[in-house]
């Protein structure tokens, strides 16, 4: 640049000596010719001197139109400015190059995420807030049997209603809709999530057909059900059976003898019926708890201090744990933490917990039921109940949940399995984990 200060000064000088030697000329003397001559001259180092300002404008100008419409196919190579102009030239080929390498970045990362976009499992769709596609990956085409989707209107012949939640749902949500495409039955898991770009909001939605996973735990289900449900009927119906035909073969003897029955054959008979009996009314009880578990009201949701849940699980068990010397202790952080909730159905089941806490803890020298309660990293209420006893087998923990299943004598199976729908009226969940011989932790998740 000091070479093009001087060179705009030296042609200045120029134009300036030749202004004043026109003047001195026209003013002393009467050579016509010269003056002319001497016009021209200065006409053309006017000229001159505004060509190379322009052509360095112009340069710039390019330079900068190239970047602002992305057009790095530019070089800057222009001698007739001379070798003042050799430096900036460089410097802006250079920054071209950057420009280059940067975009050609961007492009293979952009190439990138397409692929990966388009080989997900998962399918995704993108859209601006008048439902407008910019983005629909092959795994969503496959779930919602399209080969282009320009709008979200386009989903109306498909569902009007996945078309309506996937506008309403906002950031952050969840969302599980049921569609029929073609006699095909579709239970879709959406999940949505929001951005900006180029000061446009746009939402991502995520789409997943859980069906057929549904389908094959709804079967698994409902087999652990029925191996259950057969194993609890069996027990009663085979000795009901075997000793009605047991009653029926006394009797037969009796009436086909002239001889009426022996007292032993009457004592037989009624203890055969006393245990028909007996057996009828465990069937008919087992029946009737499996009822209770079709029967869980809604709940009545409320807000209120998890301490005050606390204290009065306490008082309720006071009694039983003093007799079974079972220490009990509880925590809350912070203190001031309160539960949405129905509080008689949350202490139904933590006193539930509790109550199969103290059983388990029987043979334990020094037992310890341990009750504590706090907010988890995803914001979530959380209530545990601890014991330090035998632990839960591994074979067991998978199956303590299902209807009728106990490790129990005298247990119905159902106070677990009756827990579980609580927390899931509830929108939340229970889980639990066991280490043998040291302790088991129910987590009650909300």
């Amino acid at each position: 640049m000091k070479n093009f200060r001087l060179n705009i000064i030296i042609r200045v000088i120029f134009i300036t000596a030749t202004i004043a030697l026109l003047f001195y000329i026209y003013l002393n003397t009467e050579f016509t010719a010269t003056l002319i001559i001497l016009s021209l001259i200065l006409i053309y180092q006017v000229f001159g001197l505004i060509k190379y300002i322009d052509a360095t404008n112009k340069e710039l100008s390019r330079f900068l139109h190239s970047i602002q419409y992305s057009d790095f196919s530019q070089t800057f190579t222009n001698k007739s400015l001379g070798g003042s102009f050799k430096d900036l030239n460089n410097a802006f080929n250079d920054v071209i190059v950057k420009f280059q390498n940067t975009r050609s970045e961007k492009e293979e990362h952009y190439r990138y995420l397409q692929t990966v976009m388009q080989h997900v499992g998962v399918g995704l769709i993108s859209f601006d807030q008048n439902g407008k596609v910019e983005f629909i990956n092959n795994a969503a085409k496959k779930i919602l049997r399209v080969q282009h989707l320009a709008n979200l209107e386009g989903l109306n012949k498909i569902s009007v209603e996945l078309k309506d939640k996937l506008l309403i749902l906002k950031s952050g949500e969840r969302a599980t809709i049921k569609i029929t495409d073609d006699n095909e039955l579709l239970q879709l898991v959406i999940n949505a999530t929001e951005f900006k770009l180029r000061n446009q909001l746009y939402k991502l939605v995520s789409l997943q057909n859980i069906q057929s996973e549904l389908e094959e735990k709804e079967m698994e289900a409902w087999q652990k059900l029925i191996r259950v449900l057969t194993h609890e009927i069996m027990n009663s119906v085979t000795p009901i059976s075997s000793l009605s035909a047991t009653v029926n073969n006394i009797l037969s003897d009796c009436f086909s003898s002239t001889s009426k029955p022996d007292e032993d054959s009457i004592k037989d008979i009624s203890n055969a019926v006393n245990s028909i009996h007996k057996r009828s009314e465990g069937l008919i009880h087992f029946v009737d708890n499996y009822r209770n578990l079709t029967k869980i009201p809604k709940p009545n949701f409320q807000i209120f201090p998890v301490k005050n849940l606390f204290e009065r699980i306490e008082k309720l068990m006071q009694h039983d744990l003093r007799t079974k010397k079972i220490k009990f202790s509880s925590s809350i952080d912070p203190v001031s933490l309160e539960l949405t909730a129905d509080p008689e159905m949350i202490e139904q089941v933590l006193i539930n917990l509790i109550i199969n806490a103290m059983n388990a803890l029987e043979t334990i020298n020094q037992p310890e039921i341990y009750l504590v309660s706090f907010i988890d990293q995803r914001g979530k209420v959380v209530i545990r109940v601890i014991d330090n006893g035998p632990g839960i087998p591994e074979e067991v923990l998978e199956k303590i949940f299902i209807p009728f299943f106990s490790t129990k004598k005298d247990g119905s199976g159902i106070g677990l399995s009756i827990s579980r729908q609580i927390l899931r009226a509830h929108g939340g969940s229970i889980r639990v984990n066991s280490i043998p011989n040291k302790e088991t932790v129910f987590t009650l998740r909300f």
